[in-house]
């Protein structure tokens, strides 16, 4: 076993550890099954043979055998329950803490690897695969300890019996076995094939039912049915395929299930013509049947569980083997004060091997409001969101109050960085519970001045429940500038003492903007600000502004300083169409 396989098999045995009591009862009972099935056929043995052979028995002999083989029965059944019980719950405690990890982990990774992946992909890894490795966790090792022990007890007693008739047996069992695994290596390859389809079909339907006003709204249903029918009959093809192996699987072990019966009775007949075979014995080799033909169409189901639980815990390792590309250095410093002086000190950023920024050299001030504006594309979102590291630049440095972001606890950075966007989010539930987003342990007291402070409080006096109103998925119960002042109030409950506004009215209509933007000053007050801006009359009035081109920062100053230069600025104020 290579170093990585070791790693990887110590980290799956780690989910047991926390329920190893648990395991190893789990374990015992399903020792405890098989070595009773092994025994109820040696207890029929007895009964027949040494109680009713002569055609007379001790009833009393004959009660007493009967009893204890059904106390055996009981303990039997006991056993199986707890395995069934306890045992899927112990699986599903594993799955819901794998889960957990995953959830997590996913919480942890960086914008871009959002950028590259889709919701529905991680959903189909945080359900399918958790419920798949939970079954895993549970069957396999029972399984393989009950058949074992099955297989070498059943083996071990009916060559004492009989060897020549439990060698006919043991010279069936290897085409059983080899028509299994055949036949299971097909369905294992169109189960995993079915994985990554219905992986396909989660980011599809995730991707079309998130954007459903989009799709109404452009009457591109047919369009996007035509899409999902692709991937569900992509989907249907390879279950077609995975249970016509299944069929053939499973005909083929009932017809060996059938054969072998006929071949105990031919091969045991003979024996017990020519005298070396009793009755009884006869009896014993039929029952024991079960312990040779159960395990091997075990198998199937040991085999297709191994082969979905190695698939999932790679895809498993897969995910929390990846590393978010934006961490807490190890001696990340937790600032307690932080006044909000921002420097760029030659920073560059590209994606995707696109430049975005190119030597940016900047200085805000503690207080400082200031606007970016310049054409789509020129980096004004990349720049700012490089504040709070959302995104590593390639060089240069982003430092707050002279301390490199990067040597700050990411939970202190972003704790201080306020942003407020065009696209607002807002979480199923109520408005309470959406404003207090910004400080979860805020009093309703403190979420009501928040709103008061956001404009909002009014509006939301006059909805159903107040502020208890459930505002639905993302908040569609609510117009676009009453969500706009929700995330504002979620603003304010943080009072970061930088705030960063992304175009955060350009999707409003006129009265909205101008309720939303008093807001929007009130809360930028005494707070370093960064605003950028759609419509330019919205940043007349800010401290500085800068203009972003291809090239970086081509201009800056105040409006009427921007304006007497007659420069990019000037140009894009006069052909502005809001004036």
């Amino acid at each position: 076993m290579n170093q990585t396989r070791k790693q990887n098999f110590l980290q799956l045995i780690s989910f047991y550890k926390p329920y190893a009591g648990l395991f190893w009862t789990d374990l015992a009972c399903a020792l405890a099954i098989s070595g009773i099935t092994l025994i109820l056929p040696l207890g029929v043995r007895y009964m027949a043979d040494s109680l009713l052979a002569d055609g007379t028995a001790d009833i009393r002999r004959l009660f007493l055998a009967g009893a204890a083989l059904a106390i055996l029965a009981a303990i039997q059944a006991a056993c199986a329950y707890f395995l069934d019980y306890q045992g899927h719950y112990m699986g599903a405690k594993m799955e819901r803490d794998m889960r957990h990890q995953m959830f997590c982990h996913c919480e942890r990774l960086s914008f871009d690897y959002y950028d590259e992946h889709t919701v529905g992909g991680l959903m189909s890894r945080l359900v399918g695969d958790s419920l798949s490795l939970a079954e895993f966790f549970h069957h396999v090792p029972e399984d393989l300890v009950i058949n074992v022990v099955k297989i070498v007890g059943a083996t071990i007693i009916l060559l004492a019996i009989h060897w020549q008739t439990a060698l006919v047996i043991l010279a069936f069992l290897p085409f059983m076995t080899l028509y299994t695994l055949h036949f299971n290596k097909k369905m294992g390859v169109a189960m995993q094939e079915g994985r990554q389809r219905m992986e396909e079909i989660n980011a599809q339907a995730e991707d079309t039912l998130a954007g459903i006003r989009v799709v109404q709204s452009f009457a591109n249903e047919a369009m996007e049915e035509e899409k999902f029918r692709r991937h569900n009959e992509r989907f249907l093809e390879n279950r077609r395929l995975s249970y016509r192996g299944e069929a053939q699987l499973y005909c083929g072990m009932d017809t060996f299930s059938a054969l072998l019966p006929i071949l105990i009775v031919v091969f045991g007949g003979l024996a017990i013509l020519d005298g070396s075979m009793a009755l009884p014995d006869l009896l014993v080799f039929l029952l024991y049947i079960g312990s040779f033909t159960g395990p091997i169409q075990s198998l199937v189901n040991t085999s297709r569980l191994l082969q979905e639980g190695r698939t999932s815990f790679r895809r498993y390792l897969e995910l929390m083997g990846t590393e978010p590309r934006i961490q807490d250095s190890p001696d990340a410093a937790m600032p307690e004060n932080i006044q909000g002086r921002i420097e760029f000190r030659d920073v560059c950023f590209h994606y995707g091997g696109e430049p975005v920024l190119q030597h940016i050299q900047l200085t805000i001030e503690p207080g400082e409001y200031v606007a970016l504006v310049g054409a789509s594309g020129v980096g004004k979102t990349t720049l700012c969101s490089l504040i709070p590291r959302f995104y590593q630049p390639q060089n240069g440095q982003v430092l707050l109050d002279g301390m490199p972001v990067d040597q700050i606890s990411l939970h202190a950075l972003r704790r201080s960085v306020g942003v407020v966007q065009q696209d607002v989010y807002l979480f199923t539930g109520t408005v309470a519970e959406n404003i207090s987003y910004g400080r979860p342990q805020a009093s309703r007291e403190e979420i009501i001045e928040a709103a008061g402070q956001a404009g909002a409080h009014d509006f939301i006096q006059s909805l159903p429940q107040g502020y208890d109103t459930f505002i639905g998925p993302r908040g569609v119960k609510l117009s676009g500038g009453q969500q706009q002042r929700i995330s504002i109030a979620r603003a304010f409950l943080k009072n970061p003492p930088i705030l960063i506004l992304d175009e955060a009215t350009s999707s409003l209509d006129v009265i909205s903007e101008r309720l939303v933007w008093q807001s929007l000053e009130r809360l930028a007050r005494h707070r370093t600000t960064l605003v950028i801006a759609h419509r330019l009359s919205t940043v007349r009035n800010a401290g500085r502004i800068l203009v972003l081109d291809q090239n970086g920062i081509c201009e800056q100053g105040t409006h009427s300083q921007l304006m007497a230069l007659g420069g990019v600025y000037a140009n894009l104020y006069r052909t502005s169409p809001e004036l």
